[in-house]
């Protein structure tokens, strides 16, 4: 407790990476909750031991493979009703792992435990420039409260460039 400021937790994790189990980090970070604002993100500071392996040569040929599609890709229901996702899906995936993890900082509480569920349906962008653009329903798995909420996230993405959020919004539940 800090006082007049908020709650400081201090953690120690493994990052893992989802494409390789056998790869992973050490993981440090103090991650401070502001007494009285729940609009705030919390503050987070980290640190990592080491580096995952690299991702450019699948990160390249994704983003290859999206530049040279005759439509925009469109897809629903990642993973399906069995848990399965495709291997031509599982960067559009990963970009979906990379914009829940955003909303869930953005919207964290002490007393919320985020998890993405499911990708509802997503749907790539024309653009004139460089970078894919892609609409994301998401699904997100309150566990506190065992809610299923959804999120619409516009992710962009360039393998030099990142990943970037420009727009999230939580959507009015479907009945």
């Amino acid at each position: 407790d800090i006082d007049d400021v908020g709650h400081k937790y201090h953690l120690e994790f493994v990052l893992e990476d989802i494409f390789d189990a056998d790869s992973t980090v050490n993981c440090t970070a103090e991650v401070l909750y502001h007494l009285g604002n729940k609009s705030s993100a919390p503050d987070v500071q980290f640190t990592i031991e080491g580096e995952l392996k690299s991702t450019d040569e699948a990160d390249n040929t994704f983003y290859n493979r999206i530049k040279s599609l005759k439509t925009e890709l469109e897809a629903e229901n990642i993973p399906d009703s069995h848990g399965h996702v495709s291997p031509e899906m599982e960067p559009i995936r990963a970009l979906a792992w990379a914009a829940a993890g955003y909303v869930v900082w953005q919207n964290s509480t002490e007393t919320t435990k985020y998890q993405l569920a499911q990708i509802k349906r997503v749907k790539q962008v024309k653009r004139s420039d460089e970078y894919l653009e892609f609409d994301y329903m998401i699904l997100l798995h309150e566990s506190v409260s065992q809610e299923i909420i959804p999120w619409q996230v516009t992710v962009v993405w360039h393998p030099q460039h990142g990943v970037e959020v420009t727009q999230s919004s939580r959507q009015p539940k479907q009945a």
